[in-house]
């Protein structure tokens, strides 16, 4: 039991730290950006994400749920039978359309990086994430919690290493002077925006791993450990981000950039989580997308290989561009499912 608990805990984390986590570009977005209140931020999107996290699975787990239509089924419960399953469809649609394209921004995201720190062009790495994820798609869901299981551990690890080393140097009574403040910010929307961005997500991939689920203990037990090491990553990814000393906001990865100058014998190290921690997303992301919206193995095949060259295709448009633009819209759509989740009363 306690071997599908930490499986499930690390599909999660895999979901979650993606390239703008691990890159320092969400941080600065929804919580650097507000001062010293963003670390209150901080918490109280992890809370959010361990509600959510529990809820979801709860109801995914009593009600027999195996595909994100299932989920909406629940969600959408008490709507005009007119408008039911319409709405049901359009709200479908959306998710996958997001899902599909936060796939591709982790592809390019990949490419970035390469071409940023390496001068390799963009398109070989974008290509080399979209043949790894093929791969994985092929083994199906058993293939990408694998994955998650073997890379996600090893991320965290490195993540807290670099992050307690970072911590030597910072005089944490004086936090708020390394801080750019904001002033008329609100950082509470932000920190809401983020987690409910994050959630559109999550979602589909929990019902992907479904069949880890046995009880109610093990459902609380996978929410406490996942919201913990959250936050725990999120803390120290932000005070990385205090020992930037030049204009942040054009910076595309700050906490690469910090690491690269500031613990350059852990350049490389850095490297590789930012790029595990891409192709956890990834696969995470394309496995929900896949198990969505198709009905058979031969759709499956088909599927996955037009979304990997596809990848490819457009992955030109930009990492950082992306995450500023779209995300934030993402957390405003994911509002309606949070707020959905609070109405919906659980039964035993």
């Amino acid at each position: 039991m306690k071997k599908d608990i930490m499986k499930i805990v690390f599909v999660i984390l895999g979901t979650m730290i993606g390239a703008g986590f691990a890159s320092g570009q969400e941080m600065y977005l929804f919580f650097f950006s507000y001062g010293i209140e963003g670390i209150i931020g901080i918490f109280i999107s992890c809370f959010i994400v361990g509600f959510v996290i529990y809820k979801a699975l709860h109801i995914i787990n009593t009600n027999e749920i195996n595909t994100y239509k299932d989920f909406l089924d629940i969600l959408l419960k008490g709507k005009s039978e007119k408008n039911y399953e319409k709405t049901k469809d359009v709200i479908n649609i959306v998710i996958n359309t997001l899902i599909l394209m936060t796939f591709f921004i982790m592809i390019a995201g990949f490419g970035a990086y390469f071409e940023q720190q390496f001068g390799i062009n963009s398109l070989i790495g974008s290509t080399i994430l979209s043949i790894l994820c093929l791969c994985i798609f092929m083994t199906s869901v058993k293939g990408f919690v694998k994955a998650n299981e073997f890379l996600v551990p090893v991320l965290i690890i490195f993540l807290i290493i670099i992050g307690l080393i970072n911590l030597k140097d910072i005089n944490i009574l004086n936090l708020e002077n390394y801080i750019i403040r904001f002033n008329n910010s609100n950082y509470v929307l932000s920190a809401i925006l983020y987690s409910s961005y994050n959630c559109i997500f999550l979602i589909p991939v929990l019902v992907t791993v479904k069949k880890y689920i046995k009880n109610k203990s093990q459902i609380l037990a996978i929410c406490i450990i996942s919201t913990f090491i959250i936050v725990i990553l999120s803390l120290l990814v932000y005070l990385i981000l205090v020992r930037v000393d030049v204009d942040i906001a054009k910076l595309e990865m700050p906490a690469v950039y910090v690491v690269s100058k500031i613990f350059y014998i852990l350049k490389y190290i850095y490297g590789f989580i930012v790029l595990g921690s891409i192709f956890t997303t990834s696969i995470s992301l394309g496995e929900s997308f896949l198990q969505n919206t198709t009905k058979n193995k031969k759709s499956y095949t088909q599927i996955s290989v037009i979304m990997c060259i596809t990848s490819v295709l457009i992955s030109k448009i930009g990492f950082s561009n992306l995450v500023s633009s779209l995300y934030p819209i993402f957390g405003y759509l994911g509002l309606l499912q949070i707020a959905r989740l609070l109405l919906i009363k659980m039964r035993e």
